[in-house]
């Protein structure tokens, strides 16, 4: 028999797998468990598998009143992190038949405008960094259900947190360094107004300050390279003793306190050793390679959007912070033995 032309429908995938269009409906919603058999189950897969049976999402939407449709708010997309928390956070959603659409709200000129005619009835929900979350007023986001990433759960916006853990990833960076000899470390924090930063800076001061004859001084700079550079450049240039270790934000920052270094003629790790936060491309392509803080950016997304479905469907969502874990690599050694602490 020659296949229809026609776009197979659940009665079909029904007569196939010989069971009603109700278990159809059950198991291809994802709200069989309880209702029908796993083996059943399978087998209206396996018959939507094979004739290619897609649900028709758009007449199952109107019936819900939904548009699946959920708005990733991020800041603008300067390194690769917050494209692979999108990455991530579309998969999920495209499991889960929703889309996902991305709203950059670029530093320095404030949020773009507003994508929607009338953001509460284009979308489901809304997933925020604390980054970008100036933007979510200006489009109505924090009317809608949501999640918000790297944000202070005490002080939240959303119905839910999900936050990756950047205290322990700290505390490794700050062990790491101790253990080596460190004593006197300068931080390149990041000069933005976010929690996720603050978190840095108070993890970093506190584990020093527990170890006497230590000593953290604090430079700022806007994410980039060139105001690393510059930052960096300034503080190791002002009087008295000379940090033996930068402790950057993230990578992108690091790679301007390489610059700073070498036009200062300092070799790293050799006279002065340097970390970073993310593990992206940048922290193997720069020599000596980066010790860092690898950050799961996808897995990050992915968390978020379970978060974000849970609220939606009136569940609780998973709790507990995203590991993270210290990457040693050629950035980092003992301090020079002049400068070692006796």
């Amino acid at each position: 028999m020659a296949p229809s032309s026609t776009r197979p429908t659940s009665r079909d995938v029904a007569q196939a797998a010989g069971v009603s269009q109700a278990a159809v409906s059950l198991v291809l919603g994802d709200k069989w468990r309880g209702r029908v058999s796993a083996t059943t189950a399978e087998r209206v897969r396996d018959a939507a598998r094979r004739l290619g049976y897609r649900p028709n999402l758009a007449a199952r939407n109107l019936r819900l009143g939904r548009t699946r449709t959920v708005l990733l708010v991020v800041p603008a997309l300067t390194t690769e992190f917050f494209a692979g928390v999108y990455t991530g956070a579309a998969r999920v959603a495209a499991e889960n038949g929703f889309g996902v659409v991305l709203y950059p709200s670029p530093e320095g000129i404030g949020p773009a405008r507003d994508p929607f005619a009338s953001a509460q009835t284009a979308l489901d929900g809304v997933i925020a960094s604390s980054m970008a979350a100036d933007a979510l007023t200006a489009i109505r986001g924090d009317q809608l259900p949501l999640v918000m990433l790297d944000s202070d759960p005490e002080g939240s916006l959303g119905a839910a947190t999900v936050n990756l853990d950047i205290t322990d990833g700290i505390r490794q960076i700050t062990e790491h360094l101790l253990a080596l000899g460190h004593r006197r470390i300068l931080h390149l924090a990041a000069d933005v107004p976010s929690w996720t930063f603050e978190i840095r800076a108070r993890e970093l001061a506190a584990r020093m300050a527990a170890l006497p004859g230590t000593d953290v001084r604090t430079a700022r700079a806007p994410i980039s390279i060139e105001g690393a550079l510059t930052a960096t450049h300034t503080a190791l240039t002002a009087p008295g003793p000379r940090p033996t270790a930068v402790v950057c934000d993230d990578d992108k920052l690091a790679a301007g306190a390489y610059k700073a270094l070498r036009r200062l003629g300092l070799r790293v790790p050799d006279d002065i050793s340097v970390t970073g936060v993310d593990d992206l491309g940048l922290a193997t392509a720069i020599d000596p390679e980066l010790t860092t803080v690898r950050l799961d950016a996808e897995l990050f997304g992915e968390h978020g959007m379970r978060a974000l479905l849970a609220v939606l469907e009136g569940r609780e969502p998973p709790s507990g912070d995203i590991p993270v874990h210290l990457v040693v690599r050629g950035s980092t050694a003992p301090p020079p033995a002049a400068q070692a602490p006796r």
